[in-house]
């Protein structure tokens, strides 16, 4: 082709530092890629569900399957590149995240083109030729798919304005970029003004970039997966170990209360068997009277009888007199075994059994909980001025006087109240507290956005699980209404065990190993705190603090 007259008019590109910088080529917007990089080579289309071939080419899952079944030799429709076995075809899920994030950013976006060669109503463009100048639909398009001449062309996504791309000089396609001058040329310009210039095949580069901007785009991915597989695995973990706790548990448990009843059944047959034992010995003895009995009066019925044949008048009045005195017999109305065993020592046995259940069960929930004792110290930026925290941070107690301390928004004011330093948003967590000689105390956990200024009511509407202890044995949880606590003995330690995810909170009596009360089926959304408050001390009469104590972990 002969040189055009017209001036030079190269389209130069912005000045980068490395070549390696992304090109914007074909594409409007920040996108360093043009839908020919997520194009399939066979339907000239962006992929439907592309799969890879083992040479590294893609290609949608259908064109390419179709490719294979009217060919004779299975090999790469790009490279020719030959497999002995025809490859088993999988979706590149990769590849379909790039293609649809391409789309949002570029080809949805884009404005629509319309094609260049229609006459009437335009049809809208299906790609740009840079040797034909034109744009085409795909009607218009077609002899660039089927004649010889025109394949050899160079396709682009539709664009308006299809100069930029082609060199003005000599009418030919930029398909070329000089390092050197960082700007793209055409092949003539190489034999002209760039002549020796370092100059690259523009595809190459972008081929290079899409490569280099998947595999950048690829690793944050990879390493996303990589990071929930192994969240995964220790959530698998660590499920498996609390479930073979729990299956050690409830052995433990079930071992214990078949002991234990086995124990009761015991003690229970042995009490029916002496007292089966002691009715046959009674037995024994009234059916000997009875025996002895019988015989007496059988021998006076005979000595009756023949007196009634007797003639000697003297000697039966002797007879009679002897006979009229009332033989020894004893009354027998109101004599009988004693009645059945009844159920009495049976309930009692279950009733010991299920006591012993109880706090085996307790025992062993406990045992489960301390594998999740966390440390808890106290505070100080949220404690009331009115109490008094110990300096290690484990102890609290009311104050004679109020201090003089800021009142920072996390202070709790001038309610006397006290919240841990660690807050939890997931998992379990489990404290235990000295309460006893106390009159009065709150315990429990309290959200992040409680109202920490003014008077406080304790409700988990409000933001609080606990419980209280007023007037020395007077227990409540606070469940908004309040719910009477009956126990049978003055707390000395509470254990409180959170379980984020079931939304619990539990109670317990440590030293009597026995269940207090729990709020079931919370929903938790923020940050919880153990939560403390020690009472007033009602001059000195309720002086004592609340102690945190230090929980050895369980494995």
């Amino acid at each position: 082709m002969a040189e055009s007259s017209k001036s030079p008019s190269h389209q130069p590109i912005r000045k980068r530092e490395s070549i390696e910088e992304p090109l914007t080529f074909g594409c409007e917007s920040s996108s360093p890629l043009s839908e020919g990089q997520f194009q399939c080579s066979i339907c000239l289309d962006v992929f439907t569900d592309p799969v890879s071939t083992p040479c590294g080419h893609n290609f949608c899952k259908s064109c390419l399957t179709q490719h294979w079944n009217s060919t004779q030799h299975c090999h790469c429709p790009l490279c020719k590149e030959k497999f002995t076995k025809r490859p088993e075809l999988k979706i590149n899920t990769t590849l379909i995240e790039l293609v649809e994030h391409f789309k949002k950013k570029c080809v949805l976006d884009k404005t629509e083109v319309l094609c260049g060669v229609c006459t009437g109503e335009k049809l809208k463009a299906f790609k740009s030729c840079l040797n034909c100048a034109a744009t085409f639909c795909k009607t218009h398009l077609d002899p660039h798919c089927t004649v010889s001449l025109y394949k050899e062309h160079k396709l682009i996504d539709p664009v308006e304005n299809l100069e930029d791309y082609i060199c003005q000089k000599h009418e030919r396609p930029l398909e070329l970029f000089c390092r050197d001058d960082q700007t793209c040329v055409c092949q003539f310009c190489t034999e002209g003004d760039h002549k020796n210039h370092n100059t690259v095949n523009v595809l190459k580069i972008l081929q290079r970039r899409t490569l280099f901007s998947m595999h950048t785009e690829m690793q944050p991915m990879i390493q996303d997966r990589i990071k929930k597989i192994e969240e995964i695995k220790r959530s698998l973990e660590l499920r498996k170990r609390n479930t073979e706790k729990e299956i050690s548990d409830s052995v433990e448990v079930f071992t214990a209360l078949m002991r234990s009843i086995e124990r009761s059944q015991a003690e229970l047959l042995e009490v029916m068997e002496e007292k089966q034992k002691a009715a046959e010995r009674q037995a024994e003895e009234f059916i000997k009277d009875l025996e002895q009995e019988i015989t007496e009066l059988k021998r006076r019925d005979t000595e009756l009888e023949q007196l009634s044949h007797t003639e000697d008048h003297l000697h039966l009045l002797q007879i009679y007199l002897s006979m009229s005195r009332r033989p020894l017999i004893n009354n027998w109305t109101d004599i009988s075994i004693d009645p059945p065993l009844r159920l009495e020592p049976l309930r009692n046995a279950l009733s010991q059994l299920q006591k012993s259940l109880n706090e085996k069960k307790t025992e062993t929930e406990l045992k489960r909980m301390r594998q999740y004792a966390v440390d808890v110290t106290l505070d100080p930026d949220t404690a009331s001025p009115y109490l008094i925290l110990s300096e290690e941070g484990k102890q609290v107690r009311f104050g004679d006087t109020k201090q003089n301390l800021p009142d920072n928004p996390e202070r709790i004011n001038p309610a006397s109240c006290v919240l841990g330093k660690e807050g939890f948003s997931s998992g379990r967590f489990y404290y235990e507290v000295q309460v006893n000689r106390k009159t009065d105390w709150d315990l429990g956990v309290a959200r992040e956005s409680i109202n920490r200024k003014g008077m406080i009511k304790l409700s988990p509407q409000n933001g609080f699980w606990t419980v209280w202890l007023r007037n020395g044995n007077e227990y409540e949880a606070c469940a908004g209404p309040g719910v009477p606590l009956s126990l049978r003995e003055n707390l000395q330690k509470v254990g409180v065990f959170v379980d984020y995810e079931e939304g619990l909170v539990s109670f317990y009596d440590v030293e009597a190993r026995s269940h207090i009360y729990s709020f079931t089926g919370q929903s938790f959304t923020e940050k919880l705190y153990p939560y403390f408050s020690p009472g007033p001390h009602f001059g000195g009469k309720d002086a004592v603090p609340l102690t945190i104590l230090p929980v050895i972990k369980t494995e």
